[in-house]
């Protein structure tokens, strides 16, 4: 049984085939150019599909199924992107296009953070849990809900965008429209800006950080640049670090405390950090997690199927 998976982003098309045993056994990828007609995009999908099929020795007859995780709103029901901002998908029924030019035998798409919490509930960190939570760090924070082995996206298609709950009242503006979501606080962009208003900050106090050095080796500001100066104890390196942590604690805090997920695994650039990341957080979870020291805790841990969760939750999709 074969299944391939499309990880649809801004950039990159990415597509996998993925055998019973869920690994990726083909994939290739193939630049978004978000700029073209939606049809044409869709037109490379199918493309890659044929390009991944051929290079591994299988026909479309092979494939079981087709699955796309996509940014924005997708109806699951009928396979069309209602809406998506970085790409011209505005209910645009990808799925029923894709198949003229490669007719396998079902198609399946979701949003694309709902697919890569499916991905790590079936194959990667959430595996054997009924109920868990991703979260990706990245860009901005994108989350993903499974309920009793079911991916949760609302009666709208449009639910698990909980990048966007409020932590602070008229805080950050956030790319949405809102001020103050957790996205704006917890996000690898967020930690980026603490790090860089913490060396200005510095630079006009006099004050020194090892951070400064770090950027003009690097050359930019990163997501690692106050974690590395941390771990060579600077001082305001520890506070960036600190803050981030403290966001990032409360909104997980928050949406433990409304899903109690047997799992939530934590995903995107800034989890690269791993059991370094999860030393620091989870005290801090701990204190803002409801039942604590009563009920089960949630096992919070970095997601397993990194820049490759996409593909294979967008491929187990009809499972």
């Amino acid at each position: 049984m074969y299944r391939i998976g499309i990880d649809l982003g801004g950039t990159n098309i990415a597509a996998g085939i993925v055998d019973s045993e869920f690994r990726i056994v083909c994939k290739a990828s193939v630049p978004t150019e978000a700029q073209r007609p939606a049809e044409q995009i869709a037109a490379s999908i199918a493309a890659l599909c044929h390009k991944i099929c051929a290079d591994y020795g299988i026909t479309v007859a092979d494939v079981d199924s087709v699955g796309i995780a996509s940014p924005g709103i997708c109806n699951h029901d009928t396979g069309v992107v209602e809406y998506a901002n970085n790409l011209p998908f505005h209910k645009f029924a990808i799925c029923d296009l894709i198949a003229k030019d490669f007719p396998a035998k079902e198609f399946h798409i979701e949003n694309d953070a709902n697919a890569a919490a499916w991905g790590e509930a079936i194959a990667g960190a959430a595996k054997g849990s009924s109920n868990s939570v991703m979260i990706t760090l990245g860009t901005g924070v994108g989350g993903g809900i499974i309920i009793d082995n079911k991916v949760y996206s609302g009666f709208n298609y449009a639910g698990a965008e909980l990048g966007h709950i409020v932590i602070v009242k008229d805080g950050v503006p956030c790319s949405c429209g809102r001020k103050g979501c957790w996205e704006a606080y917890s996000s690898a962009t967020a930690l980026i800006r603490m790090t860089r208003e913490k060396i200005e900050e510095c630079e006009q106090s006099g004050r020194e950080t090892l951070m400064t050095k770090l950027v003009e080796e690097k050359g930019k500001v990163s997501g690692r640049t106050a974690f590395d100066a941390l771990r060579a104890g600077d001082e305001a390196a520890k506070e960036v670090v600190d803050a981030y942590i403290d966001y990032l604690a409360l909104g997980l805090g928050n949406v433990i405390n409304i899903f109690q997920p047997e799992v939530l695994s934590l995903g995107g650039g800034v989890s690269g950090e791993g059991q370094y990341l999860l030393d620091m957080l989870i005290p801090k979870v701990r204190e803002e997690q409801y039942g604590g020291g009563i009920v089960k805790l949630t096992d919070i841990r970095i997601a397993q199927l990194g820049n490759d969760a996409g593909i294979v939750g967008a491929a187990v999709l009809g499972l």
